[in-house]
């Protein structure tokens, strides 16, 4: 199984998908500062399609213990 670590913290990204536009918001520690980015990446292009990244850290647990 695949647990989420916390203490690594998650990351947030947005990026545009409109043709040839390479844009992206970078990695956010906030999810809202992704979401602004591509607000106003779409207000000033008028792009209307992103795609959305959310990146954790897990460990792996066994299900069954140790060994």
């Amino acid at each position: 199984m695949l647990r989420h670590v916390p203490e690594d913290g998650v990351t947030h990204e947005a990026f545009c998908r409109a043709y040839c536009c390479p844009a992206g918001s970078g990695p956010r520690d906030e999810e809202g500062d992704a979401e602004d980015w591509a607000l106003g990446h779409a207000r000033r292009t008028g792009h209307e399609l992103f795609r959305r990244v959310r990146t954790d850290h897990a460990r792996v647990v066994s299900r069954c213990g140790p060994g």
